[in-house]
């Protein structure tokens, strides 16, 4: 009998998105540390935060992916037990519900596999292809935009001891953040399916972590973009884009068709990024929405830049009723 029992192996498809014709999956082959989501004692919590950035990656291991109709793609995760998987293929759409989500199942590809696989090797992922009567992308922010996170307190220990000390499960959003995702997500007919994606500088390590937090408080489902740790840690070369700003290009040149609204708030770099955006796509961005966080000189300076800035409309809100009511003068939301 081995004195160390093996952890099974795992793999975490993160939420993404394509097109009828672009496939693109990414995800984490790990080591199931056994983190206890619904967790509420100080200890337990504590030992989720370690767990969370002690991982056991499964590196240069060979992954399956098999879509609905039996075609499979092929994967090798990286040194971090990252994969990325993307394929140009045809009528993707046929494949999606009625919200333009794609079901597909991973699986290890390997016969020297020693450790036990969960799931009986079978491991759900999901991409959304936005649903043909989108008149509009929604990219929002997270921390202390729609979650309050401390983002701005001093050292950012509110931060850390949100992160720390507190469950996703018991996380509360912030007021009417709910009700203006679901009317920004319906449209002014009441069915677009208004895709929404939520774009963090969070690490990968918080992805079920923010997920179990969005689908706890009924957020619309979307896809979750946010960033390895080593991304975080690097030093970013001159002239280089912030990953968030990434992310948001990115959606942008995936959907030419699709404008959007940005979401944010005014406590670190979003209005910046969200303002070089727009000056680069002016056509495509309908509105940006910059939620008011507690911080007197970032207040003024945002202020001092909204009442310059003529590109796009940019409104900074102390309440998402303030923005519901611009989205619904707008004819982005039913009145």
């Amino acid at each position: 009998m081995p004195i160390f029992k093996k952890d099974p192996l795992q793999i975490i498809a993160f939420q993404s998105y394509g097109t009828d014709s672009h496939f693109y999956a990414r995800g984490r082959a790990l080591e199931d540390e056994s983190i206890n989501l619904d967790a509420k004692s100080t200890w337990q919590l504590i030992l989720n935060s370690w767990k969370r950035f002690g991982t056991d990656e499964i590196k240069n291991i060979d992954l399956n992916l098999k879509l609905s109709n039996n075609v499979v793609l092929k994967a090798t995760t990286d040194h971090k037990g990252y994969f990325r998987i993307e394929a140009q293929l045809d009528d993707l759409k046929s494949l999606t519900n009625e919200e333009g989500w794609l079901f597909f199942e991973l699986s290890y590809d390997n016969q020297n596999i020693t450790h036990p696989i969960q799931n009986q090797n079978r491991f759900p992922g999901e991409l959304l292809i936005p649903s043909s009567k989108a008149q509009f992308g929604v990219a929002s922010d997270i921390d202390d935009t729609i979650l309050h996170t401390g983002v701005v307190s001093l050292l950012k220990w509110r931060l850390i001891y949100n992160s720390l000390f507190k469950s996703a499960i018991s996380r509360i959003p912030l007021e009417g953040s709910v009700e203006f995702f679901h009317k920004l997500h319906r449209g002014v007919s009441g069915d677009n399916a208004n895709p929404i994606f939520y774009v963090s500088h969070s690490p990968w390590n918080l992805y079920r972590y923010l997920k179990l937090f969005l689908k706890q408080n009924n957020f619309p489902k979307g896809p979750i973009l946010l960033r390895s740790v080593s991304e975080a840690l690097k030093k970013k070369q001159k002239g280089e884009k912030p990953q968030k700003q990434k992310e948001i290009l990115n959606l942008l040149k995936t959907y030419p068709h699709l404008p959007f609204i940005l979401i944010g708030d005014n406590g670190e770099h979003d209005p910046d990024i969200y303002m070089e955006i727009a000056n680069e796509f002016p056509d495509r961005i309908l509105a940006i929405y910059l939620r008011s966080v507690k911080h007197k000189k970032k207040m003024l300076r945002v202020r001092g830049i909204i009442d310059q800035y003529k590109t796009t409309p940019m409104l900074l809100v102390e309440n998402s009723q303030q923005a519901i009511e611009h989205a619904r003068e707008n004819g982005f939301i039913a009145q």
